[in-house]
């Protein structure tokens, strides 16, 4: 996707060889229109595998999750790294490492959002370490849902991520793949 990859090299920011900073266009403040264009991109690819609901996680999935719930007119349950005192104790939980905290989250989703006769999607930001999406394919496996896609705005293909979720049956797509990383801020694209 070209102006995913003009908006990486124009306000992406490369921390490290293994994080980049996306903060101004996609995960804190929200580029609206290349989100629109990310949401279309998602919902032309899945669109064939009869979704009926997008899952991603809170915060940063939320976005392009949330616009490609909107081109495909279905709804999108996040879920959340908190359970608040009106969830109650009908929830689906996952567990997973965030790459850019370290620290291990928690994922929660209220039951009643994910049923059996779903048809998921799994829409996140990143694809790194994989441990975000595997918690969400973990949390749709135990709602007896279908997973029929799982989608992606950036997979770091060097981090291998993938391999932790990865099913034959389930098609991954990323919107960008990023093959390297350099100190001095130079990214090699797929």
């Amino acid at each position: 996707m070209e102006s995913l990859k003009d908006a990486i090299r124009e306000r992406g920011v490369v921390l490290s060889e293994r994080i980049l900073i996306v903060n101004s266009f996609l995960n804190h403040q929200v580029d609206t229109v290349l989100l629109d264009e990310m949401g279309r991109a998602f919902a032309g690819i899945f669109e064939e595998c009869g979704p009926t609901k997008v899952l991603t996680a809170a915060v940063s999935g939320i976005p392009p999750a949330l616009a490609t719930g909107m081109h495909l007119g279905i709804p999108v349950v996040y879920a959340r790294k908190t359970k608040p005192s009106t969830m109650g104790g009908d929830v689906y939980r996952g567990t997973a490492r965030s790459a850019t905290t370290e620290q291990v989250m928690e994922l929660i989703v209220k039951r009643p959002f994910l049923l059996p006769s779903d048809r998921v999607v799994i829409i996140d930001d990143f694809i790194a370490w994989g441990h975000t999406i595997k918690a969400l394919c973990d949390i749709v496996d135990a709602s007896g849902a279908a997973l029929v896609g799982i989608g992606a705005a950036i997979e770091k293909v060097f981090l291998d991520g993938r391999s932790r979720f990865e099913r034959e049956d389930v098609p991954i797509h990323s919107l960008l793949r990023i093959r390297k990383m350099h100190p001095d801020g130079t990214i090699e694209f797929e």
